[in-house]
């Protein structure tokens, strides 16, 4: 197989010295690529495969080596050796040469023996400069790899460490009445209104992990109070808040950003807008807003799950019961989210199949659905 030959272009103003430089090169075994100005010079760079480029002086001093910057800025020919052949030895020249980016000088007349040794010279660096380039685009192309390769494992560490969260919560509430995939549901209702409410997605993905863990402090309630059949007395009832305060209790001084985020929900999910909430009779702003928003997505899906003393409710009388909490035990804002987004939360309910036909007793014990 012929090696491919060395190919030059040749950029000068002075068609006569076309003629002198091809003579000079050919027999030398080289390629000799012409042109006469910059467009020229610009369009047969982007045509052909250049090792050097040798550039007259007339063709790049008269617009103040605008052809030099040209070549040495575009992506065509920025890698490619720029000669300038010159008859003039003013060092101001040559700096300004340089400065705009040429990379070395021959002077006329032109010595073959120079001629030969300057250009071999010059293969070698652009011989460097693409085996650099390529090695760059290598590394580069690794390392977009090895991302995606670490995105793809921490994605599957994420889901993996989500489905953790999820049965450590349902294990908070395996005795506790038949909530099934309440954690699931609900930690997606959560992360659906937040998204509605317009939050970043570091909140939107921390409150999906952080809900599951709303009811962690059940783990602390008596068996006795948590499943009797029947309604809670008041001292019963005393004992069955204090989930609230166990839970913040068992999350409190986390590291993790969502084991944070769950000791606030944890100990504020059942606090109200209007101040009748518990545990701290926290009104309005100063209720935190992971927990205002898990707040309704636990009625919600209270309202809509079937328990033991109750059937699930038609989603209009759901709704129609959020909607009369807004500003008493609802954040108005968290509601108008919840509202607008109302097509996502039926296919969320749709998904899970867990809507009811059947309509909702009218005098089921909502309390029982707050506790």
């Amino acid at each position: 197989m012929n090696e491919e030959k060395v190919k030059i272009l040749v950029v000068d103003k002075a068609e006569g010295d076309f003629t002198t430089l091809e003579a000079v090169l050919s027999p030398l075994g080289y390629e000799v690529i012409l042109a006469c100005d910059e467009s020229e010079a610009l369009a047969k760079v982007k045509q052909k495969s250049l090792n050097v480029i040798l550039l007259g002086v007339d063709a790049a001093k008269g617009d103040d080596y605008k052809i030099v910057r040209q070549l040495k800025t575009d992506e065509a020919s920025k890698g490619i050796p720029v000669v300038m052949i010159t008859s003039r030895d003013e060092m101001e020249e040559r700096l300004k040469a340089l400065d705009a980016g040429v990379d070395d000088f021959l002077s006329k007349p032109l010595d073959e023996a120079e001629l030969r040794a300057r250009i071999n010279s010059l293969l070698k660096v652009k011989a460097f400069n693409d085996q650099a380039g390529r090695y760059q685009e290598e590394l580069e192309t690794a390392v977009t790899k090895r991302t995606q390769e670490f995105s793809k494992a921490l994605e599957k560490i994420k889901v993996a460490s989500l489905d953790t969260v999820y049965r450590l919560s349902r294990a908070a509430e395996y005795k506790d009445e038949d909530t099934g995939a309440h954690v699931e549901r609900m930690s997606h209702y959560s992360s659906a209104i937040a998204r509605g409410m317009g939050l970043d997605e570091e909140f939107i993905e921390k409150i999906l992990w952080a809900a599951p863990m709303h009811d962690i402090g059940k783990i602390g309630i008596p068996d006795r109070v948590l499943q009797k059949p029947g309604k809670l007395d008041a001292d019963e009832w005393t004992i069955m808040k204090t989930h609230t305060e166990i839970g913040g209790e068992i999350l409190k001084d986390a590291s993790a950003d969502f084991i944070i985020l769950a000791a606030d929900i944890a100990i504020s999910h059942h606090e109200k807008w209007d101040g009748s909430g518990y545990p701290g009779g926290l009104k309005g702003g100063d209720i935190p807003l992971a927990g205002r928003i898990v707040a309704l997505a636990d009625v919600f899906d209270a309202l809509t799950s079937e328990r033991p003393y109750k059937t699930a409710f038609p989603l209009e009388k759901a709704m129609g019961i959020i909607k009369e909490g807004q500003g008493s035990h609802f954040d108005s804002d968290v509601v108008d989210a919840f509202m607008a987004i109302e097509d996502e939360i039926v296919a969320e309910l749709n998904f899970w199949k867990f809507m009811s036909s059947d309509p909702a007793s009218e005098d089921s014990d909502l309390s029982n659905l707050f506790g």
